[in-house]
């Protein structure tokens, strides 16, 4: 019985102690996540409206002049930019971002993937670590990219998939990321970022919109293509970071009310365990005590 005794003690220090860690754990994500979410609140509207200007654009004016980063050609090699954490302990954020870009690849490149024609761009180690064991195409320049997150070097890894597309290295560059709603919810999204999307109305042709090109269109659009393009990279970027703080807060919360249910239920068999022993203990007595009386 002494021994049930210690070992019920032993799993609730142990459970205390885990308890501290996620608490404090909690509260450093939830620090970290008000400036992550400051930073992608204020970016969204600007970022959103950019990229609505753009696909206007280039819906507008095409057969005008050549748009490199719009041209729509027979897809043949394809990168996946893969954005997860550095750590874990956020739930099923980091796996869920790895389904999706294994399920992109599986409902959209399946022939280009068999063919080697499929790179993964990581960004966080969790997505660097798990497609580089798994035998997949990795770059692997910008994997550690959230150790110092800027808009340059964000913009660095947004230039390797501009580039490698009007090169022709790559006809199609996707971008998994988690979009940020709320502390407790995310967005796993699957978002094409080359060539640029062209907007649509409801009979199916570009929507006309009316811009007032200075300098002259194509100056221009060569000029604003590339800016635009680093403001929407880095956007999901800023997204994902505040996917990331917000999912391990959630799951750091719920880790420690689990720790606080586990110690409820150890106290009471503790507490049961206990009344057992000094029972039995009443009883020998007793039960000694009879027997010298006779």
């Amino acid at each position: 019985m002494s021994g049930q005794l210690k070992e019920v003690r032993n799993r609730i220090k142990s459970i205390q102690s885990t308890q501290q860690i996620t608490k404090a754990m909690k509260m450093v994500s939830a620090a970290k996540l008000r400036r992550a979410q400051d930073a992608i609140v204020q970016m969204r509207p600007y970022a959103e409206k950019l990229q609505e200007m753009l696909q206007n654009i280039v819906s507008n004016t095409e057969g005008d002049f050549d748009m490199a980063l719009a041209a729509n050609r027979q897809v043949e090699k394809v990168l996946i930019v893969a954005i997860t954490s550095d750590r874990g302990l956020c739930g099923a954020y980091n796996s869920n971002i790895i389904k999706l870009a294994k399920q992109t690849i599986r409902e959209k490149y399946a022939e280009q993937f068999a063919k080697g024609n499929v790179e993964i761009l990581p960004i966080g180690k969790k997505a660097f670590e798990h497609f580089s064991k798994n035998g997949y195409k990795v770059n692997d320049s910008y994997w550690s990219l959230f150790t110092q997150l800027t808009f340059e070097n964000v913009k660095a890894a947004a230039s390797v998939a501009m580039e490698g597309f009007i090169k022709g290295e790559y006809d199609a560059v996707e971008i998994i990321y988690s979009e940020f709603k709320n502390a407790a919810t995310q967005r796993f999204k699957a978002e094409q970022f080359l060539p640029i999307a062209k907007v649509e109305n409801k009979d199916g042709k570009g929507q006309k919109a009316d811009f007032i090109f200075e300098p002259e269109k194509a100056t221009l659009v060569a000029e604003l293509m590339p800016k635009i393009l680093n403001t929407q990279f880095f956007k999901a970027v800023l997204d994902a970071h505040a996917s990331e703080h917000g999912a391990r807060m959630t799951a750091m919360d719920k880790a420690t009310d689990n720790a606080g249910e586990l110690l409820r239920n150890l106290k009471i068999e503790y507490n049961r365990a206990r009344q057992a022993a000094i029972t039995t203990e009443l009883t020998e007595i007793v039960s000694g005590a009879a027997a010298l009386m006779g």
